[in-house]
């Protein structure tokens, strides 16, 4: 998905944790990380207001937890974090449609 002008993310909707893009370069650098987290959001919440005719809702929670990638492997460790998210959302404990078993250990089925 192609976001603020040079930049490019990779990210994946979950209930619990929003999105979570990876951002990469692919021009010059412009703001900073925070102005460009901003605009990303400021995009994405109109559209999906759009889509739904909502107007003015929030959709984000009030902050973001940025982290520097330092290598290639860290790098692919995070992308398959954010393709695997969907699959892991189906035994999340935090997912309304997953139900706990009462036993002598925690099981969650869905």
């Amino acid at each position: 998905m192609v976001g603020a002008r040079g930049w490019g993310a990779v990210l994946c909707v979950r209930a619990t944790h929003r999105v979570a893009p990876t951002i990469q370069p692919t021009g010059p650098t412009r703001g900073s990380i925070g102005a460009i987290i901003g605009q990303f959001k400021s995009i994405v919440t109109k559209r999906i207001n759009k889509l739904h005719r909502k107007k003015g809702s929030s959709i984000w929670q009030r902050s973001y937890y940025d982290h520097v990638i330092r290598d290639e492997d860290e790098l692919n460790r995070i992308r398959q974090y954010i393709i695997d998210n969907p699959v892991n959302w189906a035994i999340d404990r935090e997912n309304p449609d997953v139900k706990k078993k009462k036993s002598d250990g925690e099981i969650w089925e869905t």
